[in-house]
C-alpha cells in the first residue's frame, strides 16, 4: 500500500513538470485524464482520523433551577454596577479608581491583548503572502571544476530581482477552524475581564463594609466602656458606703478589661481591613487618608425565581467556559483538516542575470507560476497525537464548563440561604433590641420616682448598647451577603451587553 501510493505521488510529480508535460490540446487532455487518477490514489493515501466512541455531554444551562423553598422578597437580577444603589460616594469613588488603575485589571487586560494579538497573527497566516527577493553574487568558477575554460577559473555575476506570491487555498478549513479557536480564546478573555471587574468590585464593597462596620463598632464600644466606667465609679462609691461587696467591684473591673481588650481586637481587625482595602486598590498609604465613617444604606435585595439561561448569559466566568469550549471545538476541526492534503499556489515574476547592465533588459525575465501539494503518508502517529490532544483538551474544557455552572448554581442557592437566615436573625433581634429599651426605660422610670438606683440603669444600658452591637454585626453580615449574591448573580454582566469586546465567528 505504501509503494502504491508513492508511485501515486511519483506520477502527480512527473505530470506536472514542465519537462514532460505535453503541449498540444490532446496530449494535455490524455495527461489530464492521467492526472485525476493520480490524485485520487494519493487522496486514498492520506492518514485515517480516528473514531471518537464518546464524548462527554455538555449541562442543559436551560435547566439549571433553585430549589422552590430558595425565595427572597423581590424578584429580579442585580444591575450594572449594583455598588451605586447604596448612594455612598465614597465607595462609587474607591470603585471607579479601582477599575481604572487596579493591578489585578492591567494584568487581565495583559492576557486579553495576547489572546488578541494571537488572533492577529492567526488571520495573518491564513491569508496570501507577497514577498521581494533580491540578491547580488560574484563568484569564481573552479578551474578543476565541473565547468571548463573559459567559464572555469573566471569570476562571474549574479543578479537577480524577483516578487513572489504565496496563497494557501485551506480548502478544508484547517486556517479557517485556527482562526475560530483564536476567536473563542479572545471572547473567553473578554469574558474574564468582565468577570475579573466584578470580582475586584465585590472585594472592594466588602472590605469597605467591613471596614464602615469596624468603625461603628469602635464607636459603639466606646460609650459601652464610658458607661462600664461610670458603673465601676458608682460600684467604689457604694462599697464605700457598705451598700455593695467587693466582688460586685471585681466583676465591673472584668467586664471593663473584657471590653478594652475586645476594643484593641476591633481597632487591629479594622487597620487589617483598611490595609486590604488599600492592596485592592493598589495605592499608597495616602490612599484611604480621606475616607470616613459613613452609615451604609439598606437595599431590598432580590433573587431571581428562575435562573436558566439567563444566569449562562449573565456569569462572566460562565461565558469565558463556554467560549473556551467553542475554541476547544475549533482546535479539533483543524486537527482534524490536517490529515487531507494540503495545496498551495504560488506565482512570481523575477527578472536575473549575470551583469546588472543586462538585469533590467526583457531577456531577463523569469516568470512562474506553480502549486504544491502537501499529503500526509506517514509522520510516527504525530497527526493522531494531536487530534487525541485536541479531544482531551475538549473533554477537559466540557468538565470545567460542567463544574463551572453546577458552581454558579451552588452559589446562587448558598447565598440565598444566607439571606433567608440572616432575615430571620435580624427579626429576631428586633425582639431583643425592643426588650432591652423597655428593661432600660423601666430602669430609668424607677430612678425618676425614687424606686431604683442609678446602677440599675447603667446596667440596661450596658444591655441596649451590646445589643447595638450584634445589629451592626448583623447588618455588616446581611451586606456582605448581598453583595456575594450579586456576584453569584453576575454582578449586573449581560452577554450579549458585552459584545463590544468580543469578536465575531469567521464564516465559513
Amino acid at each position: 500500500m505504501m509503494m502504491k501510493m508513492m508511485n501515486s505521488v511519483s506520477n502527480i510529480r512527473k505530470i506536472v513538470q514542465n519537462d514532460v508535460l505535453p503541449r498540444s490540446p490532446a496530449s494535455f487532455r490524455k495527461s489530464t485524464l492521467l492526472l485525476v487518477p493520480a490524485l485520487l490514489a494519493a487522496l486514498a493515501g492520506c492518514a485515517r482520523i480516528p473514531l471518537e466512541h464518546e464524548v462527554p455531554a455538555k449541562i442543559d444551562a436551560a435547566r439549571v433551577q433553585l430549589a422552590p423553598d430558595i425565595r427572597l422578597a423581590r424578584d429580579g437580577w442585580p444591575q450594572a454596577q449594583w455598588w451605586q444603589a447604596y448612594r455612598d460616594p465614597q465607595l462609587n469613588r474607591l470603585i471607579a479608581q479601582a477599575l481604572r488603575e487596579a493591578p489585578t485589571l492591567a494584568a487581565a487586560q495583559a492576557r486579553l491583548a495576547t489572546a488578541r494579538a494571537t488572533w492577529a497573527a492567526d488571520r495573518a497566516e491564513a491569508g496570501g503572502a507577497v514577498d521581494l527577493d533580491t540578491g547580488f553574487n560574484r563568484q569564481r568558477y573552479s578551474s578543476n571544476g565541473f565547468f571548463p575554460s573559459p567559464i572555469g577559473g573566471s569570476y562571474y555575476n549574479d543578479a537577480s530581482l524577483q516578487v513572489v506570491g504565496n496563497y494557501d487555498l485551506d480548502w478544508w478549513g484547517r486556517h479557517r477552524a485556527q482562526i475560530a479557536a483564536a476567536v473563542g480564546e479572545v471572547n473567553a478573555r473578554s469574558a474574564e475581564y468582565a468577570q475579573t471587574e466584578q470580582t475586584l468590585a465585590a472585594a472592594i464593597t466588602q472590605s469597605y463594609f467591613n471596614l464602615q462596620s469596624g468603625w461603628a463598632r469602635l464607636e459603639n464600644l466606646k460609650r459601652l466602656t464610658a458607661i462600664q466606667d461610670s458603673l465601676m465609679a458608682d460600684r467604689a462609691r457604694r462599697i464605700a458606703q457598705g451598700l455593695a461587696t467587693g466582688d460586685e467591684h471585681s466583676a465591673a473591673m472584668l467586664d471593663l478589661a473584657n471590653l478594652r481588650r475586645q476594643n484593641a481586637l476591633l481597632e487591629s481587625s479594622t487597620r487589617r481591613e483598611r490595609e486590604t482595602l488599600r492592596a485592592l486598590l493598589g495605592q499608597g498609604a495616602e490612599a484611604l487618608a480621606d475616607l470616613r465613617p459613613q452609615a451604609p444604606a439598606a437595599l431590598e435585595h432580590a433573587l431571581p425565581a428562575s435562573l436558566g439561561l439567563d444566569l449562562l448569559a449573565r456569569r462572566a466566568d460562565l461565558q469565558a467556559a463556554r467560549w473556551r469550549v467553542e475554541a476547544s471545538l475549533s482546535r479539533i476541526e483543524a486537527s482534524e483538516a490536517a490529515f487531507y492534503p494540503d495545496i498551495n499556489l504560488r506565482a512570481a515574476f523575477g527578472l536575473d542575470a549575470v551583469s546588472l547592465g543586462t538585469l533590467l533588459k526583457r531577456a531577463s525575465r523569469t516568470p512562474f507560476v506553480g502549486s504544491t501539494l502537501s499529503l500526509p503518508l506517514f509522520d510516527s502517529g504525530r497527526l493522531q497525537a494531536g487530534l487525541g490532544l485536541a479531544r482531551a483538551e475538549r473533554n477537559a474544557m466540557l468538565a470545567d464548563y460542567n463544574q463551572a455552572v453546577i458552581d454558579a448554581l451552588r452559589d446562587v442557592a448558598q447565598d440565598g440561604i444566607a439571606l433567608q437566615g440572616i432575615e430571620d436573625q435580624i427579626r429576631q433581634q428586633g425582639a431583643a433590641n425592643r426588650a432591652s429599651q423597655a428593661m432600660l426605660g423601666r430602669a430609668r422610670a424607677r430612678l425618676a420616682h425614687g424606686l431604683g438606683d442609678r446602677a440599675s440603669v447603667l446596667a440596661a444600658e450596658l444591655a441596649l448598647l451590646r445589643q447595638q452591637d450584634i445589629d451592626l454585626q448583623l447588618q455588616n453580615t446581611q451586606m456582605l451577603a448581598e453583595v456575594a449574591l450579586s456576584t453569584a448573580l453576575g454582578g449586573g454582566y449581560w452577554a450579549d451587553a458585552q459584545g463590544a469586546g468580543a469578536v465575531a465567528l469567521p464564516q465559513n
